[in-house]
């Protein structure tokens, strides 16, 4: 395809994309599930997992997919526009970030946080030794060393859905509640974790530790310099940025820039552009300016390019390779360390520091999501050759099945109740 053609194929896209991600809606909303989740399953619908297996002519046409790099497909597209999607909305999440409450419960987040990293980090590095142990299984590459394999494993079973986690929080109504921001925060700490654990992986396997010292000294220096000179220098421009009551064009734009640096700069740094858009939002003047930036950013954000995303992601997932009784029983291993690991683990870290017991099943509930920033950092992993396509498909029904039971799980023990009736700062 040309460039003309790309362009105009892409409208076709978008608009059965967008159409499709509706109709799952429709169904998912009758089992309690958020539309995020309907979007995630959406789009690995849509690619060679059921689309692909149903009709492979036709969903190679839509989604024309060149492995090889070698020529312009939809992968050339469709990932940076998915990207600015999945950036907008986690900087519309920094913005509703209360930061306010991470300091009046920074026990309660800190020890949920190292629970969700230690107890599934260990439950996967366990269950790495036995697999690695195991050659004849094929789940890690023969060339892989004993020590990546155990830590990127455990990096895995760390991972929490951060995006998704964000947009279940906003579907609840538990913006601004301790339920909701010691869950995003212990979440972002996660997820920061296991990108870098990610990074000491990479940098063992290509004997080159550069770019571990970049991620973690990158991303330190990144937080530091947001809050330590950008946020001041914010609030004392925001007397420029507004007019009358109403955010100018310039802060629109001022924020949007501020938006796309520390995306770029974050995953410049190889640690992924989610955590930069966060951070950025986090940082922005409260009141005004944020209330501006979400409500003339958000509809688009939502609404047609965070879609994108998840069919991205989906387009890559085969999940039809546990295809014998050892997987399954390898799969069904790994799915209860991540259970295990992750919701109990969030859930008595919580209760310890005294959060209330709804409260604290409804963290670990949360908790426990993995959804596709699972599937971005085991697809990381494929593609740098740590794991095999058995072990990639394994932890890709792990990161679904975690993920589909979080919302009804959550119904069922923390119950339907209105926002207001959940602990805040304030309390």
């Amino acid at each position: 395809m040309n460039n003309l053609d790309l362009a105009i194929h892409f409208f076709l896209q978008l608009a059965v994309i967008l159409v499709f991600c509706r109709l799952v809606g429709l169904v998912a909303v009758k089992f309690g599930q958020p539309q995020v989740v309907a979007e995630m399953i959406a789009g690995v619908l849509l690619g060679p997992s059921l689309f692909g297996l149903l009709m492979p002519e036709t969903q190679a046409w839509l989604f024309p997919w060149d492995k090889s790099q070698t020529a312009r497909d939809t992968q050339s597209y469709l990932f940076p526009v998915s990207q600015l999607g999945l950036a907008l909305y986690m900087f519309i999440v920094g913005m509703e970030f209360r930061v306010d409450i991470i300091r009046h419960r920074l026990k309660s987040s800190i020890a949920v946080s190292l629970a969700g990293m230690a107890a599934p980090f260990g439950l996967g590095a366990l269950l790495a030794w036995f697999v690695h142990g195991h050659p004849e299984l094929g789940l890690f590459p023969a060339d892989v060393p004993l020590g990546s394999a155990m830590i990127f494993l455990g990096a895995c079973l760390c991972i929490t859905a951060f995006p998704m986690l964000a947009r279940i929080i906003h579907f609840k109504g538990l913006a601004g509640t301790t339920m909701g921001t010691v869950a995003i925060g212990a979440g972002a700490i996660d997820d920061a974790m296991a990108w870098l654990l990610l990074a000491v992986v990479l940098a063992k396997l290509e004997n080159d530790w550069s770019h571990a010292w970049l991620n973690i000294g990158g991303a330190v220096g990144f937080v530091l310099v947001a809050f330590v000179i950008i946020k001041p220098l914010l609030a004392r421009a925001e007397r420029w940025l507004i007019k009358e009551g109403s955010l100018t064009e310039t802060g629109f734009v001022t924020g949007l820039a501020l938006m796309c640096l520390g995306a770029w700069w974050t995953d410049y740094i190889q640690l992924h552009a989610v955590f930069g858009a966060f951070v950025m939002g986090a940082v922005m003047p409260r009141a005004v300016m944020s209330r501006d930036l979400i409500s003339r950013i958000q509809p688009l954000a939502v609404a047609l390019l965070l879609p994108l995303f998840f069919t991205y992601s989906g387009l890559n997932t085969k999940i039809g390779l546990i295809n014998t009784p050892t997987l399954w029983m390898v799969c069904g291993a790994v799915l209860v360390a991540a259970i295990l690991g992750k919701g109990v683990a969030c859930y008595l870290a919580a209760r310890a520091t005294g959060i209330p017991n709804r409260e604290a099943l409804g963290i670990g509930t949360l908790m426990n999501a993995r959804g596709l920033m699972e599937l971005i950092i085991i697809n990381i992993g494929f593609q740098k050759g740590i794991i095999s396509e058995g072990l990639f498909a394994t932890l890709v029904v792990m990161a679904v099945i975690t993920t589909l039971m979080a919302s009804p799980l959550f119904e069922f023990l923390v119950g339907r109740r209105p926002r207001e009736t959940f602990s805040d700062a304030t309390t």
